[in-house]
């Protein structure tokens, strides 16, 4: 799976919504998923950074499925804080999903924050509180909105982002590892209810990979030595297309060996 190669019109017709789309493996994950043909909603909190996808979406070109060249699908931008977010904010948008696409495909729960690393009894309540809002209540609510919308798709895929601090926990990084276990959690949940139905949960662990979090939390890494979000996009595009149709409720690696 993390050397997919994936057709090149893998996603055609398809609608995906990616969260924290803006920067980072989002980004590259919305870019990625419109070169093979998906129609992608670009959902972030920083207008600026989306409607640079956006317009690297729109001014490349893809392969189609004939070696022809043609353009990438128009994506639209959602500027949406998932901090201050309420579950209305989340079930207006989904209805506007509906009434402007018809159906939702997959989703993309990529948008997430780290807190300080600190000791468990100096983590601060509003720290605590905040980073629960994004990574989980955040999470959660939206994904209850969108699943009318994602019933309506033949297939539809919900990907989370995990850590492998979220499966086993690790000393000073309570916060955001808790968050992570909480979202293993939701998905496996999601996935046993939704078993043997046209809709499916997974998770996907990055691994150490060249984003602004990881710099926050290894500021004395080389970031050369690590991966970028282009090289772990197999496992996104794998789980997101057809092909991964029968793999629900697993959590997977992007770099098993890291």
């Amino acid at each position: 799976m993390n050397d997919y190669q994936a057709p090149a019109d893998l996603l055609k017709g398809k609608v995906i919504l990616i969260t924290g789309a803006g920067d980072g493996i989002g980004a590259q994950a919305a870019r990625t998923y419109a070169k093979h043909g998906a129609t992608c909603i670009l959902l972030g909190r920083t207008v600026s950074k989306l409607e640079a996808v956006y317009d690297d979406i729109v001014n490349a070109e893809n392969v189609g499925s004939a070696g022809n060249a043609e353009p990438a699908p128009e994506p639209a931008i959602v500027p949406l804080d998932i901090k201050g977010a309420t579950p209305s904010h989340y079930q207006q948008m989904t209805q506007t999903i509906i009434d402007q696409f018809g159906k939702l495909d997959g989703v993309l729960h990529n948008a997430s924050v780290l807190g300080h690393l600190s000791s468990f009894k100096d983590i601060e309540q509003q720290e605590w509180l905040d980073v629960m809002q994004t990574n989980v209540n955040g999470t959660v609510f939206l994904t209850q909105a969108l699943i009318p919308a994602l019933e309506k798709a033949d297939n539809a895929s919900v990907i989370f982002t995990t850590s492998s601090v979220g499966r086993k926990g690790r000393a000073f990084w309570g916060t955001y590892a808790v968050s992570k276990f909480a979202t293993e959690g939701v998905m496996q949940t999601l996935a046993d209810e939704y078993q043997n139905k046209s809709l499916r949960f997974n998770c996907i662990n990055p691994g150490g990979t060249r984003t602004n979090m990881r710099a926050q939390a290894f500021p004395a890494e080389n970031p050369d030595t690590l991966k970028t979000p282009a090289d772990i996009m197999p496992m996104y595009l794998y789980l997101m297309g057809n092909d991964s149709i029968d793999v629900n409720g697993q959590s997977l690696d992007c770099q098993p060996k890291r």
